[in-house]
């Protein structure tokens, strides 16, 4: 439950209904995220606006590894909302959902490739570390895969993303829906 007020769908009136009816449309549903900011509508417009630049906009890395990142970061930060929802659109990817529970466990043995291991690895540090953010050590693997400096600054806008959303959601109670998937992921 979550810890603040918040407006559901049938309560929204004015601009909350038509954000709310936007996400119906374009993401398939509206998530506890959402509603959690309902007190705030212009805060849920700004945040999807957010979202979509960093986990649908153009750019050199993959959604897939987008989403991997995701559950890396939120795992770290103990956040099981985030965890299986962004699970959830790495299983509409890969088709395994063993595989899937295997990236949240333990990313070492779930298959990845050195690439993924390295997103998944400066994913991981730099949520558990911060202080070692600015260490050149830690895009140093990165780089040694190919990886641009725009990709690896969208590396770093999925994990500073999902840090952001990890505080909201664990800081105002927000609780997993019954049915966390069916959003649309591509």
């Amino acid at each position: 439950m979550a810890l603040i007020e918040t407006i559901l769908p049938e309560s929204a009136k004015g601009e909350l209904r038509e954000i709310y009816d936007g996400l119906i449309k374009s993401r398939g549903k509206i998530a506890d995220v959402h509603m959690i900011q309902s007190l705030n509508p212009e805060s849920i417009t700004r945040h999807m606006d957010l979202y979509m630049t960093i986990m649908f906009g153009e750019s050199p890395i993959k959604r897939v590894h987008r989403e991997m990142m995701a559950v890396i970061v939120s795992k770290a930060n103990q956040c099981e909302y985030c965890q299986v929802h962004h699970m959830e659109a790495v299983k509409s990817y890969w088709q395994e959902a063993q595989r899937v529970e295997q990236l949240r466990s333990d990313y070492h043995h779930a298959g990845l490739s050195e690439v993924e291991l390295a997103m998944c690895d400066y994913a991981d540090i730099v949520t558990r570390h911060p202080e070692r953010a600015n260490d050149e050590s830690l895009i140093a693997p990165l780089k040694v895969h190919g990886f641009s400096d725009r990709a690896i600054l969208d590396a770093t806008l999925v994990i500073a993303y999902f840090n952001f959303v990890n505080r909201i959601v664990l800081s105002l109670g927000v609780t997993l829906e019954d049915d966390p998937g069916g959003y649309n992921y591509e």
